[in-house]
């Protein structure tokens, strides 16, 4: 893999890992990234690695995304106001950076000559599934139920109806990401249960019916590389959920596995109605079109991240650098 790639928000939890991954494989890499959240850590392990480059700047700013493109063949776009606790708390912002710089980006990329445009969504966009026993494929209707999903959905609609001839658009739907990276963040479900009970041996779950599916954070960095060493007519204008079908869990499945591990624990459920998303999904698109499949499991992200927490390598994880 030779190609020139631009990845915004590449500093962050998602970002930061596929950066590496990328370098791994030979490409040359520009981050374009705000830097908003997190402290930019996450790209001292790339500075200085032949074919990275960084470019500071906002998804928003026409300037910088003009830079950022300068050049490359390929845009990843991972910069958005990510989950939906952080987009009710600023619907504005949430709304100009996930449509309003998407569409702005995904026209300069096209008019520039990018020949590949990779999306991050999500699978929040199938919201809660009627029909408790089914798994959503790629063609399920979309029902958002957030914010967040909103933005996705409307989103999606944009890059697949850039797809034409030299131009490749693919979005991506992510099972929820755990596991560690060099941007940790530990305000994902996975992560925070892990730290609340192993460093406070208290657990408040809310939902803890509700299905979602999960996946590695380098798994999946693994699937957007993927994408990328398709050929192209195998992708343009593709969806793919991205996980593993044997990967969906209830959160009461999630505090048993912790449960094992840290019998001490002790858990409260919650019932909460404000948040309806329920929804399993199937991957089975991804590995027979792609071949592509998850190499860690959601037990053992959970002791990767405990191991991470009992090392002493995060001093305070708690502390807001660790969230969005």
């Amino acid at each position: 893999m030779s190609a020139r790639t631009l990845v915004t928000g590449g500093a962050g939890y998602l970002g930061s890992t596929l950066v590496a991954e990328l370098l791994d494989r030979g490409a040359t890499v520009r981050v374009l990234d705000s830097l908003a959240v997190g402290n930019g850590s996450s790209l001292l392990p790339h500075w200085g690695r032949e074919g990275f480059d960084f470019v500071a700047g906002d998804v928003r700013d026409e300037g910088a995304r003009l830079a950022a493109l300068d050049g490359v063949d390929v845009v990843v776009h991972l910069a958005a106001v990510v989950g939906d606790p952080a987009c009710a708390r600023d619907p504005e912002t949430a709304r100009a950076v996930n449509l309003v710089g998407t569409r702005a980006l995904l026209g300069e990329a096209k008019a520039h000559g990018v020949e590949r445009f990779v999306f991050a969504s999500t699978c929040s966009n199938y919201g809660r599934l009627v029909d408790g026993d089914a798994f959503a494929t790629e063609a399920w209707n979309l029902s958002p139920v957030s914010l967040y999903a909103e933005t996705k959905v409307a989103a999606e609609l944009d890059v697949l109806a850039a797809a034409g001839p030299g131009f490749a658009p693919t979005c991506l739907r992510f099972a929820t990401v755990y596991g560690t990276s060099p941007r940790m963040r530990f305000d994902l479900t996975v992560n925070e249960f892990c730290r609340d009970a192993l460093l406070t041996e208290e657990l408040v779950v809310y939902g803890e019916q509700f299905w979602r599916p999960y996946v590695h954070v380098r798994d999946a960095a693994r699937a957007i590389a993927a994408v990328l060493s398709a050929r192209a007519d195998s992708v343009a204008g593709e969806v793919f959920n991205v996980g593993d079908t044997g990967q969906n869990f209830r959160k009461q499945d999630l505090v048993e596995l912790l449960l094992e591990r840290l019998p001490e624990t002790r858990v409260e459920f919650v019932a909460r109605s404000e948040d309806p998303r329920d929804y399993r999904v199937s991957f089975e698109k991804i590995s027979t079109v792609l071949g592509f499949a998850v190499t860690k499991s959601v037990p053992q992200g959970i002791d990767e991240v405990l191991a991470l927490l009992r090392s002493g390598v995060v001093r305070d994880a708690y502390d807001a650098t660790y969230t969005n």
